[in-house]
């Protein structure tokens, strides 16, 4: 299982990553989708870690962890931007839902969005 969570690790790296370059390019509609990414994968490495389980088929962050017995690890602000980012993954493939999404997320709202992926990830890191 080594390998499955180093995989998922690196992938969510790489998604963050590529929502830092989409902020400065300014396709904000991606970096939410890309930060929702981040924390997926890195939802889906300590997922494995812990069940040493193969992680489930599914975009659901909230789930995910709740699957993994780890949701009730986060506290009420995490729980918060988790359910924020949440509907950034589906949202952004509907083109119903794009121009909605992209009213509220500004730059200034990205890059705040960008921070708290960044360190939601690293605190699960540490427990990895």
């Amino acid at each position: 299982m080594d390998d499955k969570v180093q995989y998922w690790r690196e992938i969510s790296d790489y998604d963050l990553e590529t929502a830092d370059a989409m902020l400065l390019c300014r396709r904000y509609l991606y970096v939410g989708f890309m930060c929702h990414q981040t924390i997926e994968k890195i939802f889906k490495a300590y997922f494995t870690m812990l069940t040493s389980e193969v992680a489930p088929f599914s975009h659901s962050l909230s789930y995910l962890a709740k699957k993994g017995n780890f949701y009730d690890s986060f506290s009420d602000e995490q729980k918060d931007f988790i359910d924020q980012l949440e509907p950034l993954n589906i949202e952004a493939r509907y083109p119903s839902q794009k121009e909605r999404l992209l009213q509220s997320l500004t730059n200034e709202k990205c890059k705040e969005i960008i921070e708290n992926t960044r360190q939601l990830q690293q605190w699960i890191k540490k427990k990895l």
